[in-house]
């Protein structure tokens, strides 16, 4: 097996929830935290392109592909979840976050987690001029599942949250890639309580004391971009970077080298 062939593995979190992860590459270790609607799948490219220098970790969050999930659901418990793969990883890691990924990585981080550098990649902060854009949908999305709408959830996510034209969802929904959303509508409760509404939360990114970077992509809209920004300013020592790509999205190809250079130097 060459050095940057994944393997998949598992881990028990502290609640006893098994999650799945594959790590592949050589290197210090990196733990990639997919957004919403991810499994460890999402985030394959870019442990790819991290491989040359990183043993990158991607993995399944409770809930989604081939880990468990244990009620009630807890932010802590995504965060014990997070380090217990640190833990398989050596003892400490690097962390890079997507979206309420980001969000997640960013609270394990101000938690203590032994985390060595803190990349988030636009956690979905409401700031500035945006505030009340949209509103929680926890409370909604929870009615939804609990009557088994999961058609219904990921049709609010998509429109309330991601914000896609109602003509671009029903395109959606006649396509295949629809059973695959459907599948985890009822984890998009849990990235809706980790990202509270879109409330910055400042408080808890001043207690963090690692190196932090936020990256957003340069055709993102601009509510994401001021997310970015805002967070790495309500960390201490925070940096924020723009990088060239699509809608909440930025190509592993670019997005690699700049995590090399900030997490290696």
């Amino acid at each position: 097996m060459s050095e940057t062939t994944p393997t998949a593995e598992q881990v028990r979190s502290a609640d006893g929830t098994p999650i799945a992860f594959e790590r592949s590459g050589a290197g210090p270790p990196i733990i990639l935290v997919g957004g919403a609607f991810s499994d460890r799948g999402a985030t394959g490219a870019l442990a790819a392109a991290l491989a040359p220098d990183f043993t990158a970790f991607g993995y399944d969050r409770r809930g989604r592909g081939y880990s468990g999930d244990t009620a009630p659901y807890e932010i802590g418990r995504e965060i014990d979840d997070l380090a217990a793969l640190i833990a398989a990883a050596g003892g400490s890691a690097a962390v890079y976050g997507i979206s309420s990924g980001a969000v997640l990585a960013a609270l394990a981080t101000a938690q203590g987690l032994p985390v060595t550098g803190l990349a988030l990649f636009e956690p979905p902060f409401q700031v500035g001029p945006h505030v009340g854009v949209w509103s929680d949908l926890t409370p909604r999305l929870i009615e939804l599942i609990a009557a088994d709408d999961r058609d219904g959830a990921v049709r609010l996510f998509l429109g309330d949250s991601v914000g896609l034209p109602a003509e671009e969802i029903t395109r959606m929904r006649s396509q295949q890639m629809w059973g695959a959303l459907t599948a985890v509508a009822h984890t998009l409760v849990y990235d809706s309580i980790v990202t509270a509404g879109g409330r910055l939360p400042a408080d808890r990114l001043a207690a963090i004391t690692v190196p932090t970077l936020a990256v957003h992509s340069t055709s993102s809209p601009q509510w994401l971009r001021d997310a970015s920004v805002a967070a790495a300013e309500a960390v201490p020592g925070g940096r924020s970077i723009s990088l060239d790509g699509g809608y909440h999205d930025v190509p592993p190809a670019t997005l690699a080298p700049a995590l090399r250079e900030f997490l290696l130097g």
